[in-house]
């Protein structure tokens, strides 16, 4: 059995706030907004599936894309979905079930970290709570983009003190976990190489 951290219900609004800037819009429009501060961050990474289409349309190729087929727990678009199978990248899966973070999933985006490949990780499940052990393992000095539901997409720029908001959240859902086997994700988040 694998350990996971689950989002309790009384932390869920948390993740409905912005972790970085928020650009407001729909599309393309959206990601020209941004692009210009897209200036070579150390890797580029978004996680979700319209983010990650609009992005791909303008031409932007992410390091690591997270993505699910879903936006809004419904089906994307197959015309979303094709796109963002886009052949540059090598395709890794895991599985990851909604409102939680599998050790899977963070073993996994280690591991994307250590490569110089690009990636598109396919998460059986839902990739949404993704963008934060995104933030705590990419190298500072990334970038990481994810979709706002209705809003538009959000700009999280990777530094030393965002990795500390995002750890501080992290602390909250191992404590409200209470589970022995979470110190294993703590390490591992906090750089150690755990098996």
């Amino acid at each position: 059995m694998s350990v996971h951290i689950e989002l309790p219900r009384e932390l869920r609004p948390l993740m409905k706030k912005p972790l970085g800037i928020l650009y407001r819009g729909k599309g393309r429009d959206t990601i020209e907004k941004f692009a210009g501060e897209l200036s070579s961050p150390t890797k580029l990474i978004s996680v979700g599936d319209v983010t990650t289409f609009h992005l791909l349309e303008a031409g932007i190729i992410p390091d690591i894309c997270i993505v699910d087929d879903r936006t809004k727990r419904k089906p994307v678009s197959s015309d979303v979905s094709v796109r963002n199978r886009d052949k540059v990248y090598e395709e890794v899966s895991v599985d990851n079930p909604a409102g939680i973070i599998t050790d899977e999933l963070i073993r996994t985006l280690c591991e994307a970290f250590a490569s110089e490949k690009l990636l598109r990780i396919f998460v059986r499940g839902e990739e949404d709570l993704a963008t934060l052990p995104v933030i705590l393992l990419a190298p500072p000095g990334s970038v990481v983009l994810y979709g706002q539901p209705d809003e538009g997409v959000v700009f999280v720029e990777v530094t030393e003190k965002k990795k500390e908001e995002i750890r501080a959240l992290f602390e909250k859902l191992i404590s409200k976990n209470q589970n022995n086997e979470l110190d294993k994700i703590r390490r591992i988040l906090d750089g150690h190489k755990d098996n």
